[in-house]
């Protein structure tokens, strides 16, 4: 297959908001060893994308300057030592940066083919929140079935794909947002929504759990939400912490609730994760959720689709707040 020599991407120009997302030509990336190079048809926007432009996102050596951490695409070139695809091979990925571009090399271990009846559009808007969602979620936060979750955002990407696997797998989840529009939708992904706007989430959460608690909370507030997150977790919960939206630093944290629950908290950064980490994520996905997703269930919710060249259109919908499910760019 002959691939041309550069390819529009889109750069963050200077750290700002998201008109600072300018395209601009490249070179086209090679496949180093282990990886594949996708010619990019879709590609995710998820919140990391706006803390890296914005200049919030802990960068650490080797990160692509380039935003974007999950594609759909077709295999056009393979790097050394990859057996497991083919030129020509459909399939959606989990990128280190890099997404927002005609093409992108990511490891061949962070692909995953694309299943069955699923578009473009759909395939890249899964591989952030799914991968993320089971690491958290069922990873560190060891959700399973008969068990209580709080997921906060509930309407967000995340959000919706933690809702729709709880339902998948038998956990009763709860979930946070601030419409009656957005509460309205976490109600048809079978949980129970809590407007924050109206309602004190703790107070809800011991009323319909007699006072047990939930075991999981999938958290994207951080420090504003702490101490109203260990009232409502139950004993030995699990408080995941994904985000920092309400603030970075927790002040007069109550450690006697900590104690009494025995609660553990955690969290995590799945871009800082190593290609191994990562790889175990996939070969799990593939395992418990891609079958699932081949038989037409728990498929992601898409919001707006927008040009790529559009990227800034796109980071002020999801920074708005009025998205529900999964914004994505149209690569061409």
């Amino acid at each position: 297959m002959t691939l041309p020599q550069e390819m529009t991407l889109i750069e963050i120009t200077t750290p700002g908001g998201p008109e600072v997302l300018q395209p601009c030509s490249a070179d086209v990336p090679v496949a180093g060893p282990g990886e594949i190079l996708i010619r990019v048809h879709a590609a995710g926007v998820n919140r990391p994308d706006a803390l890296q432009r914005a200049g919030k996102y802990p960068m650490k050596p080797g990160m692509s300057p380039i935003p974007g951490l999950e594609v759909a695409g077709e295999v056009v070139a393979l790097g050394t030592g990859v057996n497991e695809y083919s030129v020509g091979d459909k399939v959606c990925a989990l990128t280190n940066g890099g997404g927002y571009a005609q093409y992108c090399a990511v490891p061949a271990s962070q692909a995953l083919p694309i299943p069955a009846g699923m578009d473009w559009i759909q395939a890249a808007a899964v591989p952030e929140t799914f991968f993320t969602v089971w690491a958290n979620l069922f990873g560190l936060g060891g959700a399973h079935k008969g068990q209580r979750a709080l997921i906060h955002g509930g309407t967000s990407g995340i959000g919706t794909t933690a809702l729709m696997l709880c339902q998948e797998f038998g956990i009763q989840a709860f979930a946070t947002a601030g419409s009656a529009d957005k509460c309205a939708a976490i109600a048809k992904l079978g949980a129970e929504p809590i407007n924050y706007r109206e309602q004190d989430f703790a107070e809800v959460i011991a009323k319909q759990t007699d006072g047990k608690g939930v075991n999981v909370i999938l958290d994207i507030m951080g420090a504003s939400y702490l101490n109203n997150n260990l009232k409502a977790l139950g004993m030995d919960g699990h408080l995941v912490i994904l985000g920092f939206l309400g603030g970075g630093k927790a002040n007069d944290v109550d450690l006697l609730t900590i104690l009494g629950k025995r609660a553990v908290i955690t969290g995590s950064l799945l871009r800082a994760r190593t290609r191994e980490e990562k790889a175990e994520i996939a070969q799990q996905l593939r395992e418990h959720v891609w079958p699932v997703l081949s038989a037409g269930r728990c498929l992601p919710m898409i919001d707006q689709v927008y040009a790529y060249t559009d990227a800034a259109q796109a980071h002020a919908r999801m920074e708005g707040g009025d998205h529900i499910g999964k914004i994505v760019l149209r690569v061409k």
